[in-house]
């Protein structure tokens, strides 16, 4: 014998019902088949909806009613032969005049217990199996309709009654035994207690009935079919990629159940897990998947293939309750007391953690009972609380349950490690943790608004471990930006297949306007984002950012803004990821270098600036490294400007300065306004950075500056700037030809030594090291205690967008 039970969306309509009727078709030509029915979809929290606007006298209730009325109505009409619907038309309108009675008299009397909640919304099931059984029969099927109502018998615990199995199980089966018909439906959720009043078994209730019944007839199988298929790895309106499971265990099942996994009544699985049945959930609107078996023996090869977890689960609307105080420690009887007092209030209690000193218990229960928590406690510890041995209770709300579940992670060392290292990295701030000795099931409690984050944090971590979803924010689309975005997309699927890396750009922004996609800017979306786009703000920017809180944030700074990197300190706090090509945070003033350098090591995440400097080139990350492994660096000198060595490598008085300097701008090599590079502003922040990472606190005010530019240069618009260079064209060929009488070449310089910096031209003669550099090529030369004779050179191309971008998308390689 087996029991199907069907939820209210496989029965929520005629159509869906004969899906379940070719099921049940199939099934019982197998064996004896005892079917379980919901009420159709959304009736019971319209009929308790209808109950609330009657207590409240409000004369909505009644269309409530009557709309419900018409649905089964309609559904009689559209299951049973015309013939034949006479009587169940009867049938329905009989018991719709009841409810009405009902409905008056909670309207009259403003009241609704608990008692009248049960005795309504016990006609769900009633009038939905029935009918259902009504169609089954006038098919030819050899089906009897038995009411669970009379058979399950409960105490008078209203809305969520506890069943007597020793009386509800020799009911069950002696009518099971008596009627010998192939087919017997049954409806869900309802019971009655010693004294014939209707009672229910809890929302979820109908999979109760069902594990109920087949416990009480040993049934071979009982078959939970509803809409998915089967239970999933995690919630699939969380994650996207959620998967189904297809065997689990019994305890496996129970904590996904309890923790919030949907698809499951948790207490469903006790009469059967006790009888040892086989338990199978599976999808009516996909009978042929597989769905999911749950069972206490797996099958070796799945158990084998079974990753470490079996999945993932959280529970919402969940509050913490911390009773401490000197008083609890080596108390006994306090824990007891504590929970007794819930007890008596019918409080849930569905997470507790107490620390070994036992200064504080804490418990977790729905945030809807929170404060009826609160005054209990208080009131049972009133005495204490009045001599100070314990605190009065504190509260936290807004918070939610996500739980790791999963038989394989007992004896595994490291599952913590793993679980808290990946949220983490990902600022999820851990409230409560609880561990049974088990092992199976490792619960956290964090806030609310991080739940889907941490969720598929823990999925990507347990489930998807071969490729890792980076969410990138790009703000600035000009050259380097977009070069930027271009290598993004041509290098992704090589990321995908040899890093494990997807890489999504969630968000982009100009100074314009801004536009997000949580799956991924399409590169033809890319082509135009901006007709799509809102108008932007770099604070409103961060605020989207933040509040879509996606796992594995990178925000890349491709601007020279001044604003962007005010934003950098609450992105950091809140654990994402900065990779900048934008100067100014790291050469601002050293403190705000210093604290953003801190925040970023707080909050365990990356802050990459290595196109600070020599775009591309591994110069920050080569001073990080001889740090790192205890070298000191004592002096550095270098080329630092792209755009100055291409300008000094070009200009030979051929064409004018502002001609060259005109060329370097177009093909990229200079800052949006050509002065930050032809003054040495530029220059003179790169050495600062390369100073402070080397580990010395230099101010940008520490530097000498030589401007080899006149000061009327420097004045106006950068048109401005063009015809002053135009007019002072002789000074630019003096200061070529003044190095040249010597056979030396003009290089704009850095240098660092004995804790000063430097910046300005030099005559370079041809035994230099700078002598020999071309085009738009950077050089640095570094002196340490390990290269002293011998220094360290890193050398190569150090401007241009291609290259930037480059040295841009390693960093966000690096950083996640």
């Amino acid at each position: 014998m087996k029991v199907l039970k069907f939820g209210g969306t496989s029965v929520a309509n005629a159509g869906n019902i004969l899906l379940a009727e070719n099921i049940i078709k199939k099934e019982s030509l197998q064996s004896k088949v005892i079917v379980v029915v919901s009420a159709l979809h959304n009736v019971t929290d319209t009929l308790i909806k209808a109950a609330e606007y009657a207590s409240l006298k409000d004369e909505k209730y009644i269309s409530l009613i009557k709309n419900l009325e018409e649905k089964h109505l309609e559904l009689v009409k559209e299951l049973i032969p015309v013939l034949l619907q006479s009587s169940w038309l009867s049938f329905v309108k009989k018991h719709f005049n009841d409810m009405e009675d009902i409905y008056s008299g909670i309207f009259v009397l403003g009241e609704f217990t608990d008692k009248i909640r049960d005795r309504i919304t016990s006609y769900g099931e009633f009038l939905s199996s029935s009918l259902i059984a009504a169609r089954l029969q006038y098919e030819g099927l050899d089906c009897i309709w038995m009411n669970s109502a009379d058979h399950i018998r409960t105490d008078s615990s209203f809305t969520n009654a506890k069943v007597n199995f020793e009386i509800t199980e020799k009911n069950v089966k002696n009518f099971a035994v008596d009627h010998k018909n192939q087919i017997i439906v049954a409806p869900g959720f309802i019971a009655k207690d010693q004294n014939g009043n209707a009672t229910t078994l809890g929302r979820g209730g109908s999979d109760y009935t069902a594990a109920i019944i087949a416990g009480a007839v040993s049934a071979e199988e009982l078959q939970i079919w509803t809409d998915v298929d089967g239970m999933m790895t995690a919630d699939p309106r969380l994650v996207s990629n959620a998967k189904p499971i297809s065997e689990i265990s019994y305890h496996e099942a129970m904590e996904l159940s309890h923790f919030g996994a949907k698809v499951l009544y948790p207490p469903s699985i006790q009469p059967v897990m006790i009888k040892n049945i086989n338990l199978k959930i599976k999808n009516t609107f996909a009978p042929e998947a597989h769905g999911t078996l749950v069972s206490h023996k797996l099958n070796k090869s799945a158990v084998e293939k079974q990753k470490i977890a079996a999945g993932v689960s959280n529970m919402s609307h969940i509050a913490l309750l911390t009773l401490e105080g000197s008083g609890m420690v080596g108390i006994p009887g306090t824990s007891a007391k504590l929970f007794q007092c819930l007890s008596l209030e019918k409080i849930n209690v569905i997470l507790i953690t107490q620390g070994s000193s036992e200064h504080s218990i804490t418990i977790a229960v729905n945030e809807k009972e929170v404060f009826h928590a609160e005054s209990a406690v208080n009131s049972s510890f009133e005495d204490d609380i009045k001599l100070q041995r314990v605190t009065p209770v504190k509260i936290e709300t807004g918070l939610s349950i996500v739980a790791l579940v999963g038989e394989n992670m007992k004896n595994r060392s490291g599952i913590s490690a793993k679980m808290f290292g990946c949220l983490g990295n990902n600022g999820i701030n851990i409230r409560a943790i609880a561990q049974g000795s088990s092992e199976r099931n490792i619960s956290i409690v964090i806030s609310e608004k991080d739940t889907r984050k941490a969720v598929n944090v823990l999925h990507e971590e347990f489930f998807e471990s071969e490729i890792k979803q980076v969410h990138l924010y790009l703000c600035g689309v000009g050259n380097v930006g977009s070069k930027l975005v271009e290598q993004i997309f041509e290098q992704n699927e090589y990321l995908r297949e040899n890093n494990l890396i997807n890489l999504r750009i969630a968000g982009i922004s100009n100074s314009r306007k801004m536009f997000f996609s949580d799956q991924g800017i399409s590169e033809t979306e890319y082509s135009n984002w901006i007709e799509k786009g809102v108008e932007a703000s770099i604070y409103g920017f961060a605020e989207e950012i933040i509040s879509r809180n996606l796992r594995n944030s990178v925000f890349i700074d491709v601007t020279a803004s001044s604003s962007v990197p005010e934003i950098y300190d609450n992105l950091l706090k809140r654990s994402i990821n900065i990779v900048a090509c934008n100067k100014i945070a790291a050469s601002s003033d050293f403190e705000v270098y210093k604290n953003l350098k801190s925040t970023a090591r707080n909050h365990n995440c990356k802050f990459y600036f290595e196109t600070n400097v020599g775009a591309g080139l591994p110069v920050i990350g080569t001073i990080n490294d001889l740090m790192k492994s205890g070298d000191k660096i004592t002096s550095i000198q270098a080329v630092l400007s792209g755009t100055l060595n291409f300008v000094f490598n070009n200009y030979d008085g051929s064409r004018t300065f502002s001609e060259v300097v005109a060329r370097a701008q177009k093909e990229g090599f200079t800052e949006p306004d050509p002065r930050l590079d032809l003054t040495g502003t530029d220059v003179a922040r790169k050495i600062l950075i390369l100073a402070r990472e080397a580990g010395y606190p230099l101010q940008f005010e520490n530097i000498e500056n030589e401007s080899f530019l006149p000061e009327e240069c420097l004045q106006g618009s950068v048109e401005n700037f063009y015809e002053k260079l135009t007019e002072y064209e002789n000074h630019f060929k003096n200061l070529v030809s003044e190095a040249q009488k010597n056979g030396k070449i003009l290089k704009y310089t850095a240098e660092f030594k004995d804790g000063k910096a430097k910046v300005g031209l030099q005559h370079v003669a041809p035994d230099s090291d700078l002598y020999h550099l071309y085009g738009k090529d950077n050089i640095v030369i570094f002196k340490t205690l390990r290269y002293s004779e011998q220094p360290l050179v890193v050398k190569g191309a150090g401007a241009g967008a291609e290259v930037t971008a480059s040295g841009v998308f390693a960093d966000i390689i690096r950083s996640v």
